[in-house]
């Protein structure tokens, strides 16, 4: 994402030293005098997609605050008032937004399309952290960039929808998002294809089950699939003996909330601490200084591969 104007980095700026919310919006310079389609996506990833597909042709908002926990969100009337004046709105899916589609049932704008870009996706991983009983599916599905290309499909799809006068821009914009996510798919595969160590210890909630899947790693999460969901100190021992036994180098923890259960497990075992995000959203820094969804999962490939001491 690219916010070249000064302008505009000034005036955000001014609302968070306001203590003001910022609400993370893009729009691409005018491409003519045309109307420019409303978006409001959920989630960063959603976000992202709608506004490399929509470029010049659409205003992209996301209702997810920057440096919220996606989990915790909770909807204010303010937010369903953006969607009201959108044209287009997009969410991942039931199981990782339960609260859109009784949010949608409110709304009053009948020309809004609705768009569940992680409809006929894998959701097929299932599994738990151990702070949690039971096992419940993973709903971080676009860690597995085959349902991301399909989303991104999905969002392509509706924009040519909503403004069929441009769908040969929006096709020809999907075609190289969808691209770039087959040659990052590539790139982890090769990545992770020598390692010394396929375990991935997570001091964080339970959010990496697709991407393990597709990589042939295992993945154990000391929380839940909510960041909420506390380990016990029979868990995080597991884990302790777990990380020593196998002589693990590195624990990894998540974005956007405290770290403290990789610092407890890293004091433990003598191991480092690395970042590696399921890119639910981005921080008010990561706003500022342009960061994308393939910046994000880059990073993780980075991490990946020192973590797992990969050639």
């Amino acid at each position: 994402m690219k916010i070249k104007p000064v302008v505009t980095v000034f005036i955000l700026l001014l609302l968070a030293a306001a203590g003001m919310t910022l609400v993370l919006y893009r729009a691409a310079p005018p491409a003519g005098s045309a109307r420019k389609l409303k978006v409001v996506a959920t989630l960063f990833p959603l976000y992202d997609m709608a506004f490399a597909i929509g470029g010049a042709n659409t205003e992209v908002s996301l209702l997810l605050p920057p440096g919220v926990e996606p989990h915790s969100f909770d909807p204010k009337p303010g937010d369903m008032a953006r969607i009201n004046q959108a044209d287009v709105f997009i969410y991942t899916g039931a199981l990782m937004e339960p609260w859109a589609e009784d949010l949608l049932k409110s709304v009053s704008n009948k020309d809004l399309l609705a768009v569940n870009a992680g409809r006929a996706a894998g959701f097929g991983v299932r599994g738990a952290g151990l702070g949690e009983d039971g096992r419940h599916e993973d709903p971080h599905i676009w860690l597995d960039f085959d349902n991301a290309r399909l989303m991104a499909r999905h969002i392509a799809a509706a924009l040519e929808e909503k403004d069929p006068s441009n769908s040969a821009v929006y096709r020809k914009a999907a075609t190289a998002y969808d691209g770039r996510l087959a040659a990052l798919d590539a790139a982890y595969k090769t990545g992770l294809s020598s390692c010394r160590t396929k375990e991935i210890v997570y001091g964080g909630h339970y959010a990496f089950a697709y991407l393990a899947r597709r990589y042939g790693l295992r993945y154990f999460a000391a929380q839940g699939l909510s960041p909420d969901a506390e380990p016990t100190a029979r868990d995080l021992a597991a884990l302790v003996d777990q990380i020593r036994k196998d002589k693990i180098k590195f624990v990894f923890y998540e974005e956007l909330t405290s770290p403290r259960i990789a610092e407890t497990l890293a004091a433990e075992t003598g191991a480092k601490m690395l970042m590696l995000s399921a890119a639910h959203n981005i921080s008010k820094d990561q706003l500022l200084r342009g960061v994308s969804f393939f910046d994000i999962l880059q990073n993780d490939l980075d991490s990946l591969r020192e973590g797992l001491e990969c050639r």
